[in-house]
């Protein structure tokens, strides 16, 4: 990758402002490159070994940002919408502005979500020929009996041209306590509202749903609804190992 980089685009990538806010900054003396004044905004510099001031502010280049948000329901997986909130708006202090939930959970469903701005990574995780695992925590309005159980693992028909791929599933006992039906499914496709469509299949509605691992990827049970954090390392070599870069 070659390390040099506008000046103007360096402060727009770090979300200092548009182009044009990040210009009239420049052009007041208010950014320093290894603390020299630099009023040219075409200027070229390293992104790895550069040290750039802006308004005071020591600021350090950062490629990719990688975090883990346990979406809570009523917020949309977008990156931007003019009347609901989106996840971007929960996460608070990014750096990047061109972040992107990997995928899409629906409004009203909770758990596991990847935002980031790894295109190549996320189309990887999303591609329909990796067939990703993807296991969510379902509740349903009845209980999920050996029958039903052993016809959504081996696919249903849920109005598109063939039956879904074979699923996983793990049925609990019913919670009488809470008047729960919990059962667990891991899918390897990614069809629009497939869990809820696959459960109507077999005659029961999904009232609570939360993904709660991606691949090898878990959800973080430190994490409180609404709560992100970045991945680490390691979790991001996890990801990186489901699918196929080179």
């Amino acid at each position: 990758m070659n390390d040099l980089i506008r000046l103007d685009k360096f402060l727009s990538d770090m979300s200092v402002g548009t182009r044009s806010q990040v210009k009239a900054l420049i052009s007041k003396g208010k950014v320093k490159i290894d603390g020299k004044v630099v009023k040219d905004s075409s200027i070229k510099l390293n992104r790895e070994t550069s040290t750039v001031e802006a308004d005071g502010k020591i600021l350090r280049y950062c490629t990719y940002e990688y975090y883990m948000l346990n979406k809570p329901s009523g917020v949309v997986s977008a990156t931007e919408d003019k009347r609901e909130k989106t996840v971007l708006d929960l996460i608070d202090g990014k750096v990047r502005k061109d972040l992107f939930p990997v995928g899409r959970l629906d409004k009203d469903t909770e758990g596991l979500l990847i935002i980031t701005n790894d295109g190549e990574l996320s189309h990887k995780l999303l591609s329909p020929k990796n067939h990703i695992d993807k296991t969510y925590y379902v509740e349903t309005d009845i209980y999920i009996d050996e029958h039903m159980a052993n016809l959504l693992e081996n696919g249903v028909d849920i109005g598109e041209k063939k039956l879904t791929m074979k699923a996983e599933v793990t049925v609990l006992e019913h919670d009488t306590a809470n008047n729960k039906n919990i059962s667990y499914i891991t899918i390897r496709e990614g069809k629009f509202h497939q869990v809820k469509r696959m459960y109507q299949a077999v005659g029961a509605n999904v009232t609570y749903l939360k993904r709660i691992s991606m691949g090898k990827l878990k959800l973080d049970s430190n994490l409180g609804t609404g709560e992100y954090r970045l991945l680490t390392d390691e979790e991001i070599n996890l990801l990186r190992q489901e699918s196929p870069i080179n």
